[in-house]
């Protein structure tokens, strides 16, 4: 089942390298857009992700969806990272979890500019390009801290933003990817150390969380006591060695 998932997710991300100019629109939101690339890589995910599992359901961010059940369920986002598709910033990826009673069990993310496929499978481990992979045991002090900006809702983008500045001033670096995706496979796969964001959405974290669990990392979401993929909310994930200390930053920036 891996495999032909992440071979579907392969045959997307060569669709997103056809579709270099697609057209864009505005979606609501601040500086929020879908391209035809999005909708087409979603329309071909639905198709050969259903024809793989006839019964899971569909939960996607090209789409109206119905509220999350325990049934069976993909989880996907077709390009994340638009801006950056759009832009030509050859830092986007196709994200597809699959969850089980509301929690994932399986994990793929592809990004095809680099030609790089992460995987993960409840107790299996994390992989990249079928070779293991394991989050970082840096000091919190020398941390490379990823974030996302929360652009849609301007108070959490500022709260966002003064979280980061305190990163900035107690761990070592910034990074701003604009691919959650990006950011969580490169916590998982010791690249990165930290990485928060004040609001995502399950389509955002679905694949990410358990890839970066798989890895040896920790993932929570903001303000519940277990992962939350029923909605938007705030996510922290971390190397263990910087989880606590990056925890107490955020503590007072819960959505």
């Amino acid at each position: 089942m891996l495999n032909q998932i992440a071979a579907i997710a392969r045959e997307a991300g060569g669709m997103m390298l056809r579709y270099r100019d697609a057209a864009s629109h505005q979606k609501e939101g601040h500086f929020n857009f879908v391209t035809d690339a999005d909708v087409d890589v979603q329309q071909f995910l639905r198709r050969e992700l259903l024809a793989l599992l006839p019964k899971a359901r569909f939960f996607a961010e090209e789409q109206e969806n119905a509220p999350l059940t325990e049934e069976t369920t993909f989880v996907v986002d077709p390009i994340d990272g638009t801006l950056n598709f759009m832009r030509h910033r050859n830092l986007s990826a196709v994200s597809i979890g699959l969850l089980e009673k509301k929690m994932p069990v399986l994990g793929v993310i592809y990004n095809p500019y680099a030609d790089e496929m992460f995987t993960a499978e409840q107790g299996k481990g994390a992989f990249l390009n079928g070779r293991p992979i394991h989050a970082a045991h840096t000091p919190f002090e020398n941390a490379m801290v990823c974030f996302g900006t929360s652009p849609y809702d301007a108070d959490l983008a500022r709260r966002g933003m003064a979280a980061a500045a305190e990163f900035l001033l107690r761990a070592g670096d910034l990074r701003r990817s604009g691919s959650a995706a990006v950011d969580l496979c490169d916590v998982a796969c010791g690249r990165a150390d930290v990485f928060f964001e004040l609001r995502l959405r399950p389509w955002d974290v679905a694949a990410g969380s358990l890839i970066v669990t798989e890895a040896g990392g920790s993932f929570q979401s903001l303000g519940h006591d277990r992962p939350y993929y029923d909605g938007p909310c705030g996510i922290l994930a971390a190397a263990p060695s910087c989880r606590e200390a990056a925890f107490e930053i955020l503590e007072g920036g819960k959505p």
